[in-house]
């Protein structure tokens, strides 16, 4: 749940709450038939309740905005920890098969398989030419000089992305 959103809408909505009472009232003072307030009451008493309503929606609308952008963010998030598992689970991934399940395109996947190479949180390697992305435990990489895709010598040097300059394909490794 959003808890930010949701406090930038109730405080929305008392500001503009604030605003429609107080403005009926002093129009009901003013102009009713006793008018019981006069037109400089009722400008003083109109600046007032802007000043009470002016902050409560502005903090309503930046809580709003921001409670958006955390809400985008984390759906973001969601679809890299989906992916993440489905590499998991299956050891070998089709990119297409993976961005069509997330709803996303090729680049958006390549993106997501670079940040959870540099969170730590993924090794493996990707074949661009056929489209599978491979889950591969960093302790095997690191004893091992080859490609696992095409048998080519790779040098592994450290943490990051190695690619093969033999068939192309990306290496990933992890602490």
């Amino acid at each position: 749940m959003n808890t930010g959103k949701t406090i930038g809408i109730i405080l929305i909505v008392i500001g503009v709450g604030i605003c429609v009472v107080s403005g009926a009232w002093l129009l009901a003072s003013a102009v009713g038939p006793q008018r019981t307030l006069a037109l400089t009451g009722a400008l003083l008493g109109g600046a007032f309740a802007f000043i009470l309503a002016a902050p409560a929606v502005g903090a309503g609308v930046f809580l709003f905005v921001r409670g958006q952008r955390e809400a985008a963010q984390m759906a973001q998030v969601e679809k890299q920890q989906r992916l993440l598992g489905m590499i998991q689970a299956q050891g070998q991934v089709s990119i297409f098969d993976a961005a069509i399940e997330l709803d996303v395109n090729r680049d958006q996947v390549k993106n997501w398989i670079y940040a959870l190479v540099d969170k730590d949180l993924f090794a493996g390697y990707i074949n661009w030419d056929q489209g599978t992305l491979y889950s591969r435990d960093a302790s095997q990489m690191r004893g091992n000089n080859r490609c696992p895709n095409c048998g080519g010598e790779l040098r592994l040097a450290g943490k990051g992305v190695v690619k093969c300059p033999y068939c192309g394909a990306e290496i990933f490794l992890t602490d």
